[in-house]
């Protein structure tokens, strides 16, 4: 699947720039293109360099949790239902800490604790996978989790908001909150069902029932808060949990009477070598999405949606934030610089801001996580992951347009 994502990409956008150039006389587009893909093989690798800090950073403190028996301890918690849902992962795995560890950081918005916790559990799964090019089901469906990645609190984006002039920037907690949150239930259902998961055991049930009371009773909660208040707690939890994690891991390496630096150097070692392991990886698939964007077919499918709804007699003031929706599988820095573009050309607590801003919580770079976890591992044969993780995108992002039209 990602040999097929890589050449279309490439295909798609020289046939575009062909055709613009010889029907349309724009001359100028395979020179954007051109500084387009050597800027993109720049940036994948000073963003590998980038991660580089931060892998040695947690595989550092990860390595102290392995050892002190901690992540293990967190691993309980949702071991009934990891049973269930990855039956080939044994119940004592050291891959199960690793990844409750992702799925906290995630749900806290703290992209970049998850990304290294995240390899970590991609690297432990993958020293049980027995077909070594291939995606094992454990792997598809974790790496599915992480593409949808539920965020409970998306501080990156109330920050933005807070700093273009928003009077409430905090506004899109809740239906950000609600669109992640049918991003990753559609993701895991569907994985699940490519897998032949049994989702309607009561254990799996308790588990997906707790998760929708607890979504709701944050969104709940963070709705009775003054406006005031909600960018405040939003941005205390999450510098509060990471700083909370630091200090309980280094805690049990000392009362398990580890050697904690030397342990946190072993495991920054492991870091570094994973940081330099994905560099191929990642700088294939920012090329590609590179090219694709600067070739003009990300804007000829917006477009072409536009004209769709608009003939149908739909409503499009949703239409200017779908650049967002469309580069934020494809590239989070550039939906990122999407989501900017449209708060500051049509206000921060604009509907069209506001639609963006959801748009860009409600899931995951799906073809950065996708080059980053399995170009780690070295797997080329995703299996289902990739639609799966697409169609996980799909639903979130439908769901912040319909959340944004109920919540604006």
């Amino acid at each position: 699947m990602l040999n097929f994502i890589f050449c279309l990409f490439f295909l798609s956008a020289f046939i575009s720039a062909l055709y613009q150039c010889v029907f349309g006389a724009n001359f100028d587009v395979f020179s954007k293109i051109y500084e387009a893909l050597f800027q993109a093989a720049d940036s994948g690798f000073t963003i590998s360099i980038g991660l580089t800090g931060m892998l040695c950073l947690w595989m550092g403190l990860l390595k102290i949790g392995e050892k002190s028996g901690l992540t293990n301890l967190l691993a309980r918690a949702l071991r009934p239902l990891l049973a269930r849902i990855m039956p080939e992962v044994p119940p004592h795995h050291s891959a199960l800490g690793s990844i409750v560890m992702n799925m906290a950081a995630n749900v806290l918005g703290l992209d970049n604790a998850a990304t290294p916790m995240g390899l970590k559990a991609m690297k432990e799964l993958q020293s049980l996978n027995k077909n070594k090019d291939k995606a094992s089901n454990a792997e598809v469906l974790f790496m599915v989790i992480n593409a949808s990645a539920v965020t409970l609190i998306p501080i990156n984006i109330l920050m933005y908001r807070q700093m273009l002039g928003s009077l409430e920037p905090a506004a899109v907690f809740v239906p950000i909150l609600l669109a992640t949150s049918v991003s990753t239930l559609v993701g895991f259902l569907s994985v699940a069902y490519v897998q032949k998961l049994k989702i309607f055991d009561k254990v799996v049930l308790a588990y997906l029932v707790a998760f929708v009371a607890f979504v709701l009773g944050m969104a709940l909660w963070f709705g009775s808060l003054e406006a005031e208040k909600r960018l405040a707690y939003s941005s205390l939890i999450g510098h509060l949990f990471i700083c909370l994690i630091i200090s309980v891991f280094i805690t049990a390496g000392i009362v398990k009477r580890l050697n904690v630096y030397e342990t946190f150097i072993e495991g920054a070692k492991e870091g570094f070598n994973v940081a330099v392991s994905i560099i191929p990886y990642l700088v294939a698939m920012l090329c590609a999405i590179a090219v694709f964007r600067a070739s003009g077919v990300m804007d000829f499918i917006t477009d072409g949606i536009s004209y769709f709804l608009s003939n149908l007699g739909l409503d499009t003031k949703f239409v200017p934030a779908l650049p967002t929706a469309l580069m934020k599988p494809l590239s989070g820095s550039g939906a990122r610089a999407m989501m900017i573009e449209t708060l500051k050309n049509f206000g921060p607590d604009s509907f069209e801001g506001f639609v963006a801003s959801v748009m860009q919580g409600s899931t995951e770079t799906t073809f950065y996580v996708l080059a980053v976890y399995f170009g780690a591992i070295k797997v080329s044969k995703t299996g289902a992951a990739v639609p799966c993780a697409l169609l996980a995108d799909a639903a979130g992002l439908c769901a912040a347009i319909i959340f944004s039209y109920l919540f604006f």
